[in-house]
């Protein structure tokens, strides 16, 4: 018998000995490079906390709320892709783990599971995420499937209006199965041709390069759900954002499966932040492996932080119990970071608990 895990990383080494190199390979993989799904960990590294002392810690509240909704712990499920690759029971299983662990779970527009099933399958607080077709109806019907089932917001990615070049997927020529929510909207199946990867085909396809800030009055107009908008990277485009009206941000690079050399996200938060000025929620995601990274993320302005890749880890290792473990001990690790640098709730993890290279840099100026 095997020992268990004690990390989101020996999670990770679980799920390549479970999985085909092929799926392996695409939920780890990033663009070209992957210099900046590296430096989304990197990045977090390069951040000291100060923790305070003597300070009564026997309480510990790791409770949040976003967008009206509460949550035991300020780390949410990122959407990701094909979960029925990591695992027979994909989005069903995570659904059930966000469930049990009083979180939210943003479900993929590519998700292997309808988002139907997925709704019916237990009472998770769910977002939907979106992509924008060419053919706007295909979108619209989604949106309207989602609202009619119980999703709580729509968070609309905006950083792929062609896919990134994954080159680990191209290699393996992956091969994407049938999409449930575009079942008899789109082809059932892309197989990759002779050049790659079949989910690059599909997206190429598929996905409207259009779609720019003037469709977001389009997108309100045909819901009443809150929008989020995923894959802010800069000052100007969260201006921007506040410009139309959107009801939350995620600072996201796409898990460095997009743009490569764009910034890690967890050195660009802070930026987003003081744009938004408190208007409205800002989240992130990208390189979160512990919960000092959580706690990080914290004290440079996130309301919460969504985790992707350690679910699916936990989901192709152990099924549901494995996303439910990944999640709990995310947030035993953020429970022992808060008591040992001082604050009972995550409402007093402040800027002054962390110390970033650009302070650093300042300090040393003076």
């Amino acid at each position: 018998m095997t020992e268990e895990p004690v990390n989101v990383n020996e999670f990770r080494e679980l799920a390549r000995q479970a999985l085909p190199k092929m799926y392996y390979d695409f939920y780890t993989g990033g663009a070209e490079d992957q210099y900046t799904l590296k430096e989304n960990e990197e990045a977090f590294r390069r951040i000291i906390i100060q923790p305070r002392i003597l300070r009564n810690v026997r309480s510990i509240d790791l409770s949040t709320t976003v967008l009206g909704y509460n949550i035991s712990m300020p780390v949410m499920i990122a959407p990701t892709s094909l979960q029925k690759l990591a695992n027979p029971e994909g989005e069903i299983a995570t659904a059930r783990a966000a469930s049990a662990c009083n979180t939210i779970m943003v479900l993929s527009t590519s998700s292997t599971y309808s988002l139907e099933e997925v709704a019916a399958c237990c009472d998770a607080i769910r977002f939907f995420q979106l992509y924008v077709y060419k053919r706007r109806d295909i979108s619209a019907k989604l949106v309207q499937r989602a609202e009619n089932n119980g999703y709580k917001a729509i968070v609309l990615t905006v950083d792929s209006p062609r896919l990134g070049r994954r080159e680990a997927d191209v290699k393996n020529k992956l091969v994407v199965p049938p999409l449930k929510n575009l079942e008899g909207l789109l082809p059932k199946k892309f197989v990759s041709d002779e050049k790659g990867s079949g989910l690059a085909a599909l997206a190429s396809g598929t996905l409207d390069a259009s779609f720019c800030w003037e469709d977001i009055t389009w997108l309100k107009s045909i819901t009443n759900l809150p929008i989020l908008i995923k894959g802010v990277l800069t000052r100007e485009d969260a201006i921007k954002a506040l410009e139309v009206g959107v009801d939350g941000m995620i600072v996201s690079n796409h898990g460095g499966r997009q743009l490569d050399y764009s910034p890690a996200t967890i050195s660009v938060l802070e930026e987003v932040v003081d744009a938004v000025g408190g208007k409205v929620p800002v989240l992130v995601d990208g390189g979160i492996q512990r919960g000092t990274d959580i706690f990080k993320a914290m004290a440079l302005g996130a309301q919460a932080v969504l985790v992707g890749r350690a679910v699916v880890y936990g989901l192709a290792a152990k099924g549901e119990k494995g996303v439910n473990r990944v999640l709990e001990m995310l947030k035993e690790e953020l429970e022992l970071t808060m008591v040992l640098s001082g604050c009972c709730s995550v409402k007093e993890i402040s800027r002054s608990h962390v110390r970033t290279k650009h302070d650093q840099q300042l300090r040393s100026m003076l």
